[in-house]
């Protein structure tokens, strides 16, 4: 299971949020407060996420900005728990650790590559603030 750290903690720069697996440190995501984007370090590569039309979608920072290589849209929503599938078979599950400030957890399949689990953990932050914010409106 993938966890998403608090910001700054597990020697991530302030700002950027560790990806925690078993504790231990697999990866950093850097969201923007402001748009739905974020630039993420795993392994030896930088990758980009961002907000494409009604899309969400993943690049590897060295190509050019028009390619994709992961992909997400909505095709419902629920509250609480999403299930990522693709061509009928479940990939990862969302969940949240904490209970005053919950982040988001990932339980994925172990054939799905590091790089597409940490894709999904930020969807779920996405998603996450796309709640909160319609709560508080």
């Amino acid at each position: 299971m993938l966890e998403l750290g608090r910001s700054g903690t597990q020697g991530a720069a302030k700002g950027t949020m560790p990806v925690l697996s078993d504790g231990a440190v697999v990866a950093t995501l850097h969201a923007s407060n402001w748009k739905e984007a974020a630039t993420a370090e795993i392994g030896s590569r930088s990758w980009v996420f961002s907000k494409r039309g009604r899309e969400l979608t993943g690049r590897w920072a060295a190509e050019p900005a028009d390619a994709v290589r992961l992909r997400a849209r909505e095709t419902s929503w629920w509250k609480g728990t999403h299930r990522y599938t693709t061509g009928g078979r479940q990939l990862a599950e969302s969940g949240t650790t904490g209970s005053s400030s919950p982040r988001p957890t990932l339980s994925a399949a172990a054939d799905l590559s590091l790089d597409t689990q940490v894709f999904l953990l930020w969807l779920e932050l996405v998603l996450g603030r796309r709640s909160a914010a319609a709560a508080a409106a």
